[in-house]
């Protein structure tokens, strides 16, 4: 798959199921991010809040070994309440995420 369905809209963002309009703002998501693997693999064609939503969320790892297909982002939770969320407003939305960025990581005290 080489992106979502084409309507009289636009193509349908696969992950919000709602149409990307001519001139919203859009980018290609590789399923397998590119650093693991997925360089030259299947990609996706997204409204730009959903595919900050997905890496906002999830690691390139976490992507790459556990939600590498669109049903799988959609059964996550935290992307499944963002979708829902997401589905009232228009194609053309366009906003800051909400909520902070992924779950921070731990780091050593650097001193």
């Amino acid at each position: 798959m080489k992106g979502g369905a084409a309507g009289a809209d636009g193509p349908t963002c696969p992950l919000c199921d709602r149409p990307i309009p001519p001139g919203v703002a859009q980018s290609r998501h590789h399923l397998v991010p590119r650093l693991k693997g997925g360089k030259g693999g299947e990609t996706v064609l997204l409204h730009q809040i959903c595919h900050s939503v997905i890496h906002a969320t999830l690691s390139e790892a976490e992507i790459a070994r556990d939600y590498a297909t669109i049903a799988a982002l959609r059964a996550h939770p935290e992307i499944a309440r963002f979708i829902a969320w997401v589905a009232k407003r228009p194609p053309g939305f366009r906003s800051r995420l909400p909520g902070p960025r992924r779950r921070p990581r731990h780091r050593a005290d650097r001193g």
